[in-house]
């Protein structure tokens, strides 16, 4: 699945409730926490293993790839102005991924690595990081796609629409213009203004525009209506069984900020998301996918990039080069 912000902390954000003797999550220290667990979970050669745990497998991202959590390890040291545990070995370890086709392929995981989604999602995803890590793949990796846009794209997962500008803009190209015109082709809004009916599809295709510099997404307003009227009392935007909505508070941030930033109801409904992704950090300073379930790379990466979007944590100032292209929008600069 990329804002340049100050840290607000209203009154009416309150977090999850602290025990006897506890105190209230500060920014600082759920930074703190979360270099903590990058740090417990980097290896030597420069990658990144999903959990503090080595024998976790991850969910989500990193179940599929094991190209995710270090690729979530860069970009947020990068969104912070931290120096990576081993910078230099980080960088290799992506370059190594790729083979001379220009595709880059996990080892471990639960997608077959000759997949089209696969190849896509990793990447797409090495891209990301090593443009973040200022070093270039060893070979042009664009071609990848090309056969991908020929068949394979209608039949991908709704959700993976703006992997290609985000790919071929991290590659430092435009994406072509008949590939542009395929994909929004497949963006069929319902008449809510959501994309089959689920908020990842989505925010996909309002992250699609973003990347295209397109202001004008269509049906915004029906799309805002929709997220703000999905939130459940608890702040999240669990509908779905969590194995389709580990990313929905996320996703449905980033389409608040961008689409609805200056309105009140948007904000209250920031200060409530802010405080349950505040209810998913555990004790070693991760984040999981919901309360109570275990710290995973994935997972921090989309809370902690909820929480600078909605303005509770402030990333590097200045911002990284590019910062539309940091991640999943999290650092997208707003319209």
């Amino acid at each position: 699945m990329r804002l340049g912000v100050t840290v607000i902390l209203l009154g009416l954000i309150s977090g999850p409730r602290a025990g006897a003797g506890e105190k209230e999550p500060s920014p600082e220290g759920v930074l703190a926490g979360v270099r903590t667990f990058f740090a417990k979970t980097a290896l030597a050669d420069g990658s990144f293993q999903p959990g503090v745990d080595a024998k976790y497998k991850g969910m989500s991202d990193c179940a599929a790839s094991d190209l995710a959590a270090p690729t979530y390890a860069v970009v947020l040291h990068r969104t912070f102005g931290w120096k990576l545990p081993h910078e230099a070995k980080t960088v290799e370890f992506f370059q190594s991924r790729q083979h001379s086709d220009g595709a880059f392929l996990h080892v471990q995981g639960t997608m077959d690595p000759k997949s089209a989604q696969a190849r896509l999602y990793n990447t797409t995803q090495a891209l990301v990081a090593l443009r973040a890590l200022g070093a270039k793949p060893r070979y042009d990796a664009t071609p990848v796609f090309a056969p991908i846009l020929v068949a394979d794209y209608k039949t991908l997962p709704p959700y993976t629409t703006s992997f290609f500008p985000l790919a071929y803009l991290a590659a430092g190209k435009a994406i072509p213009k008949d590939a542009d015109e395929k994909i929004r082709a497949l963006m069929v809004q319902d008449n809510d203004g959501y994309l089959h009916n689920h908020i990842a599809n989505t925010f996909h295709m309002v992250h699609y525009y973003r990347l295209m510099g397109d202001k004008n997404v269509p049906k915004a307003d029906k799309i805002l209506a929709r997220v703000l009227r999905d939130q459940n009392v608890d702040g999240s935007w669990l509908i779905n069984p969590p194995a389709r909505d580990r990313h929905a508070t996320f996703d449905a941030v980033f389409t608040l900020v961008h689409l609805g930033q200056s309105k009140p109801e948007v904000r209250r409904a920031l200060d409530k998301a802010v405080a349950w992704v505040l209810k998913c950090r555990n004790a070693e300073g991760g984040f999981g996918h919901f309360p109570g379930s275990t710290s995973d790379a994935d997972a921090v990466y989309f809370h902690v990039g909820a929480l600078v979007m909605a303005g509770w944590l402030r990333p590097v100032d200045p911002l990284p080069v590019n910062p539309e292209l940091l991640g999943w929008g999290h650092l997208m600069p707003r319209p």
